[in-house]
């Protein structure tokens, strides 16, 4: 048996943590949303790509928060608000985007260049979400303990479950989005999925400015 002491973190917090950021991951939110809308309409590969662009941005602030460099936020509060209007303005974007593409009747293999753009606006969406950013300054020192690694070990073991958590649980997000594509195509079409799609971002837009004023 491991001894208690050179666990890079305390054991006894790892159930409680990955039940909090199960939680957490769980709760409706930007990422919920925008997955399963992109599933919905552009199918499961799609949806993955747009998983794997999620993770990388949640991966940035995972590692800025472990290096110290998310405290920047309580020095300087407008940075937190610039960040927190940037995203809010991104994801209207991808509103307005999602009205003026074309719709398809049904979820068309999407091409490298879709690919490639939903990994970017995965990634770019997450880089601009305050939310990610407050997860890792608020929550993640709870769970750490003197007595064990490093704080900066401590916070890359947190994280990196963190990751596992949020990689699974937008799967699973991806999965039924994409199962439920083809009911929800055969209703939709045109112009009709296309407000379907705007509106949705439209709504997780505001969720998030919502959610994030202090």
């Amino acid at each position: 048996m491991i001894p208690h002491a050179v666990w890079p973190v305390d054991p006894g917090v790892i159930i409680p943590f990955l039940v909090a950021v199960a939680l957490i991951e769980l709760t409706p939110g930007p990422n919920m949303g925008w997955l399963a809308l992109v599933s919905v309409a552009r199918g499961r590969l799609a949806g993955f790509a747009a998983v794997a662009g999620v993770t990388v941005g949640l991966t940035v602030w995972m590692l800025a928060a472990a290096f110290g460099l998310t405290e920047v936020f309580a020095v300087w509060p407008p940075l937190y608000h610039g960040l927190r209007w940037a995203g809010v303005a991104f994801l209207l974007w991808l509103a307005w985007e999602a009205w003026r593409a074309p719709a398809t009747g049904a979820a068309a293999a999407p091409d490298v260049r879709t690919l490639r753009g939903l990994f970017l606006r995965g990634m770019t969406g997450n880089l601009l979400n305050p939310k990610a950013a407050v997860f890792y300054v608020a929550l993640l020192p709870t769970f750490m303990r003197p007595g064990h690694g490093s704080a900066l070990t401590q916070a890359l073991t947190l994280g990196s479950l963190h990751l596992a958590v949020a990689i699974a649980i937008h799967s699973l997000i991806v999965l039924g989005g994409a199962g439920a594509s083809g009911a929800v195509l055969a209703r939709a079409q045109g112009p009709v999925l296309r407000a379907i799609m705007a509106g949705g971002i439209a709504v997780v837009a505001l969720w998030l400015a919502w959610e994030t004023r202090t």
